[in-house]
């Protein structure tokens, strides 16, 4: 026999199958973010892969951005069929992702997951769809309150403020030299900030419920508290998540709004001052405050959805459900990991129960996703820098929602 053929039935053996030879592992392709770019879920996908050998992870970290760069990512990749098998979303972009014909419905799944127990009804009911379906994994969750420096309310002599009204008199006394009252987020993701006064203070989606006396007076006093009052800093317009939590750790703020993903890293800069307590209510008597939930959906696409349900369940599952909010920042979303949580000082904790009570998600709806992505802080941002007036931004968001 020649050489050449020789080398070919070699390279004819190699490549054949061997009988018996184990079978390929299944991939599942999931793109996630964190606000801590050194956390690392790598812990977890080895214990998921030695518990599912069938199975391996491929995790991608994708920058938030303040929501925009994620999502515009994502829908990018699922318009051109290059979508990851599964994902990190939030309840509202579920409606786009629903009208894409994006997302697998995941009841028949959940039917025979024994860990579905685990999660209370009520975070259930949020999370399903208008068409009475589950798309949605819940992962962790969290609900913003008022975070405030204690040394410098106690400097100015004055207690964390309950009402708008205290609001405005707390945010006068400490706001002082290189001191802004109140570190407000005027770029994406800024709308919880605003949620808390004007959906607080009066403000709805409904069909006109963005233009009522109240809604607009509700808008008035916290566009005013910038522009009027000056208790933002300069930067408000434009800062994001980053900046708000440098400023307030620096001193530069007294206030500022967020959630529990952010006491330790609080907590380690300032220790004993910095505290939170619910946001104020409005005049009323009402509050409102944000729901922040993070879940798992698994795309329509994908063609490995078993397995990326099983990596999904496995996220949301007892003791990984609480390792993997180790560090994110957030709460468990399962009842049993919430009965021995010990990963934040029991003030926010605390902040995030009492918040419950009034915590709310913004609409279902397809045109949410642009309202939070540009809608709003386009026009927060002209608003503050006094290009439009708050009612004209009031009006612009009845327009988007209502036409």
């Amino acid at each position: 026999m020649k050489r050449r053929a020789m080398i070919s039935m070699s390279a004819a053996t190699l490549a054949a199958p061997i009988i018996g030879q184990a079978q390929a592992p299944t991939v599942v392709k999931w793109w996630y973010h964190f606000d801590n770019p050194q956390a690392s879920p790598a812990d977890l996908i080895a214990k998921f892969e030695r518990e599912n050998p069938g199975i391996k992870i491929q995790a991608e970290s994708i920058p938030w951005g303040g929501g925009n760069d994620y999502y515009t990512r994502l829908y990018a990749a699922l318009v051109a069929g290059t979508a990851p098998d599964c994902a990190m979303v939030k309840l509202g972009n579920q409606s786009r992702l629903l009208q894409m014909k994006a997302l697998e419905p995941l009841d028949g799944y959940l039917a025979k997951w024994a860990g579905q127990q685990d999660i209370s009804a009520n975070l259930w009911k949020m999370h399903r769809a208008t068409d009475g379906k589950s798309y949605y994994m819940p992962l962790q969750y969290v609900v913003l309150y008022l975070y405030y420096r204690t040394d410098l309310l106690a400097s100015a002599g004055v207690q964390p403020p309950k009402t708008f009204d205290e609001f405005l008199k707390v945010s006068q006394a400490v706001n002082k030299g290189d001191v802004s009252a109140f570190g407000m987020r005027g770029g994406a993701g800024g709308h919880d900030h605003w949620g808390s006064f004007v959906l607080g203070g009066g403000a709805n989606f409904d069909k006109g419920g963005m233009v009522t006396a109240k809604a607009l007076a509700a808008n008035r006093w916290f566009v005013e508290l910038g522009t009027k009052h000056k208790v933002f800093p300069a930067s408000a317009p434009t800062d994001g998540f980053r900046q708000i939590v440098d400023n307030f750790k620096a001193g530069r703020t007294a206030m500022t709004i967020h959630h529990i993903g952010s006491a330790n890293e609080m907590v380690q800069a300032l220790g004993d001052k910095v505290s939170a307590v619910p946001v104020p209510a409005g005049p009323d008597g009402k509050g409102w405050t944000s729901f922040g939930d993070e879940s798992n959906a698994v795309f329509a696409s994908s063609r490995a959805k078993d397995a990326a349900f099983r990596w999904c369940a496995f996220l949301s599952t007892g003791e990984n459900n609480v390792a993997f909010n180790a560090f994110t920042g957030q709460l468990s979303v399962t009842n049993s990991g919430a009965a021995k949580w010990t990963l934040h000082p029991k003030r926010f904790v605390d902040a995030t129960a009492n918040s419950t009570a009034f915590m709310d998600v913004l609409p279902n709806d397809t045109k949410t996703a642009d309202f939070t992505r540009t809608v709003w802080p386009q026009n927060m941002q002209r608003a503050l820098l006094g290009q439009i007036t708050p009612d004209a931004m009031m009006q612009g968001f009845e327009k988007h929602f209502h036409g």
